[in-house]
């Protein structure tokens, strides 16, 4: 008698790193954070400002990273949302003398009421169809802001000039380095909560309806519902970026949330490695450093020479830096199992 044909074996699911690689995650963490708050005495306050915007731009970075990287959603709104955020503090802190710390969460409320909604009716589209949607958004954004019944809230074309804080408590920092450090910590905080967030079992359904969304349906996933959430979650992070942003730049206008800004996040994230959390701070200074570098090559050129060097990075990395990232990663584990078998 024939025994019966077992079936073939699924391959494993990779196993959860060790204690030893999670405690040197935290240890490398610790020494970035103790690293990036010396840093800043030893800079001049331009330069502590221009770090402050990336780490700003990081943010919104890592919130367009949940909707596209993990859930599969692709936008070109984020400017929108940004610019909600920008506009619900500084109204909040011009009209109604709020405080600006107070502001970092109700602006993040309110942009994730915006980004639910939003995804709500988005629900039926995907691909392009979802972009363009998103890409209406961008355009619609800095008109609405400019019309004469919003006006007494939203400046109109002039925007609303904001005072930067003082660092409290009589520390011995000027504005520059206070919100230099105010941004670490909020930006580090969020950062923490991405990684949680993406570890659970919430991230888990989110990839499981970027992955198949069929399988994540038969699986009881209810794809909706996440993806609404996600939208909503992913505005909320722009929106507490745009923010910081009013209250570091202590100025709004809505031509500062054109669609170039919605493009500026998207070329960051790809940059830096869709569905790597790690990869926006990357993104964030390509987005933030490279169009200078470009300009000081030729003013007149600077268009072409920033379009060259993003050709040239996305030719050498297609993945971005989480690709070069898991390589060296590889690469380092090759020559340490050599080094053993040798």
């Amino acid at each position: 008698m024939t025994e019966p044909m077992r079936p073939t074996p699924s391959p494993q699911a990779p196993a959860a790193p060790p204690r030893a690689a999670s405690q040197m995650n935290w240890q490398v963490g610790l020494a970035v954070l103790v690293a990036a708050a010396i840093l800043p005495f030893f800079l001049k306050n331009f330069v502590v400002f221009q770090i402050t915007m990336v780490m700003i731009y990081a943010i919104a970075i890592i919130g367009l990273n949940l909707l596209t990287g993990f859930n599969g959603q692709f936008s070109l709104g984020h400017a929108a949302f940004y610019a909600i955020g920008a506009y619900t503090a500084a109204i909040l802190m011009d009209k109604f003398d709020v405080s600006y710390v107070w502001t970092l969460p109700l602006a993040g409320l309110v942009s994730f009421v915006f980004g639910y909604l939003f995804g709500l009716p988005a629900l039926r589209l995907e691909g392009i169809y979802l972009a363009l949607a998103t890409f209406g958004l961008s355009v619609a954004a800095p008109q609405l802001l400019k019309l004469s019944p919003f006006e007494h809230w939203t400046g109109g074309v002039q925007g609303i000039v904001l005072m930067k804080p003082d660092a409290p408590f009589g520390l011995p920092l000027n504005s520059d380095r206070w919100l230099y450090f105010f941004t670490l910590a909020v930006g580090a905080l969020m950062t923490w909560m991405a990684l949680n967030l993406v570890n659970s079992r919430t991230g888990r359904a989110m990839m499981a309806i970027r992955d198949n969304p069929i399988a994540a349906r038969a699986l009881g996933v209810d794809a909706p519902r996440y993806k609404a959430l996600t939208f909503g979650v992913s505005a909320m992070y722009t929106g507490v970026a745009g923010a910081l942003g009013a209250i570091v730049i202590a100025f709004v206008a809505p031509d500062s949330f054109t669609l170039l800004l919605s493009v500026s996040l998207l070329v960051g994230l790809v940059v830096g490695g869709v569905g790597w959390i790690p990869g926006a701070i990357f993104g964030a200074l390509f987005v933030s450093f490279v169009p200078n570098i470009a300009e000081s090559l030729s003013k007149g050129l600077s268009g072409a020479f920033y379009g060259a060097i993003l050709l040239v990075v996305i030719y050498l990395a297609p993945s971005g830096v989480a690709g070069l990232f898991r390589a060296a990663m590889i690469r380092l584990k090759t020559k340490k199992a050599q080094g053993r078998t040798a």
